[in-house]
């Protein structure tokens, strides 16, 4: 290995260290590509900008989608997703196009962080020696701006966002303590012009059960049994589980994806692909959950629990003092919001690689997690731990978890059939 190659391998090292350390979730980053570490950048600029619920996956989608199509303007190995015919690019390198177009769409999401994106950047291209004059930038500048006027109008940062608080029947959500908000996100999340899907009502699930049915008594005194703050029935591996999955979900779903990427895809072009396929299903299917929310607006555990004596079911004995075992998020119960994120996001992986079975790791934000990182060696297994896990934390009914696995299988689907697809001899 030459001196010149030594100086650039190290320089990049430094900077996905300085990168990486600011992610809450480090996760499974062992070899990354420019797909991945742009991953890293934008959810990292997510969390600081706090953006609240589901709503990360509207800005990684759009990150991801211009990166693709970056990528892909130079490659062309797969059909662009929406901007098509792109000049000059000759000579142009595909990380150039792809770290400018990501740091265009951040900008564009998160203005207030413009500065820092952009030394983030500047200091990404000097990692890997790439000129400021490389043709690659002007086709991430293109592609970036063609997408963004794109996704300009399509409802997902409303100026001032609409206002929810539910209602006060029964089996209607409403705000729980301690913050006692109102839905944020609220129900423009549901509205927001999809991805891949037509329309934010395509894969709209049926109705939860009735309060006075069967089903109903049957999750609630499952969640209550063992997704109660103190005298659950958890195991401690339950427990475990629970608390691995109540950190951030997004982190910990694509610090496995990241994890997939580096030891299975070998290209930028493969890894644009794979990441803006995820990112689409993920952001297909928040709006999809979101928007079952507010169309059915049903109560979280803990209001259900503590009107269990009044809501018409003989089978269901309330409990005015049970606390489920994290606070809940300021949002309806149907549908379940990180089991859209993991079930888009493993049924994609499932089309891409064509088998659910896989070994990868992820990794939860959570410190308090004992086993973490946790490995996988399916994508339906690390779905099942989720509807699992949302159960035990006491927040989630089982069948707005199921509901919502549904929803993301039906989103990636979609997605996969109908998008990003090789171009004719280039891929099988």
């Amino acid at each position: 290995m030459n001196g010149g190659n030594m100086k650039t391998r190290r320089k990049k090292t430094q900077f996905l260290a300085y990168v990486l350390s600011l992610l809450i979730a480090l996760a499974g980053t062992t070899s990354a590509d420019v797909i991945s570490d742009w991953n890293v950048i934008g959810l990292q600029e997510a969390v600081n900008a706090g953006r609240p619920g589901g709503s990360p996956a509207i800005d990684l989608a759009t990150m991801h989608a211009a990166m693709y199509d970056a990528v892909q303007a130079i490659e062309k190995d797969y059909e662009p997703y929406r901007v098509t015919d792109v000049p000059n690019t000759t000579g142009a390198s595909p990380i150039a196009a792809a770290a400018k177009a990501a740091r265009d769409v951040l900008v564009a999401r998160f203005p207030a962080r413009a500065d820092v994106i952009n030394t983030t950047y500047v200091n990404y291209l000097f990692s890997n020696d790439i000129q400021t004059d490389n043709p690659g930038i002007a086709v991430g500048t293109y592609v970036a701006t063609k997408l963004l006027a794109y996704r300009s109008c399509d409802g997902s940062l409303p100026i001032p966002a609409p206002f929810f608080m539910g209602g006060t029947g029964i089996g209607e959500w409403r705000p729980t303590p301690t913050a006692n908000s109102p839905m944020n996100p609220g129900p423009y999340l549901g509205q927001v012009t999809p991805f891949f899907m037509t329309r934010p009502t395509q894969f709209r699930p049926g109705p939860p059960p009735a309060v006075t049915s069967k089903q109903y008594a049957r999750d609630y005194k499952e969640v209550k049994l063992y997704g109660a703050l103190t005298g659950s029935l958890r195991s401690p591996e339950q427990t475990d589980l629970a608390r691995f999955w109540g950190g951030n979900t997004f982190a910990a779903i694509y610090s496995g994806v990241r994890d997939i990427a580096a030891n299975n895809v070998d290209n930028v072009s493969d890894s644009s692909r794979l990441f803006a396929l995820v990112a689409m299903s993920q952001a297909d299917t928040i709006i999809g959950v979101w928007d079952a929310k507010f169309h059915y607006n049903f109560w979280r555990p803990y209001t259900a629990i503590r009107n269990g004596d009044v809501d018409g079911n003989p089978a269901t004995e309330g409990d005015d003092h049970w606390e489920s075992f994290i606070l809940n998020p300021a949002y309806p119960d149907y549908t379940s919001g990180a089991n859209g994120v993991s079930s888009s996001t493993m049924y994609a992986l499932e089309h891409f690689f064509e088998t659910d079975s896989m070994e990868f790791s992820m990794t939860s934000t959570n410190a308090a997690a004992i086993q973490n990182p946790r490995p996988y060696t399916s994508f339906s297994q690390a779905t099942q731990e989720v509807v699992d896990g949302r159960v035990l934390l006491g927040i989630h009914f089982r069948f707005a978890d199921e509901a919502s696995r549904e929803l993301g299988k039906n989103v990636a689907k979609w997605g996969f059939k109908n998008y990003l697809r090789p171009v004719s001899g280039k891929k099988n």
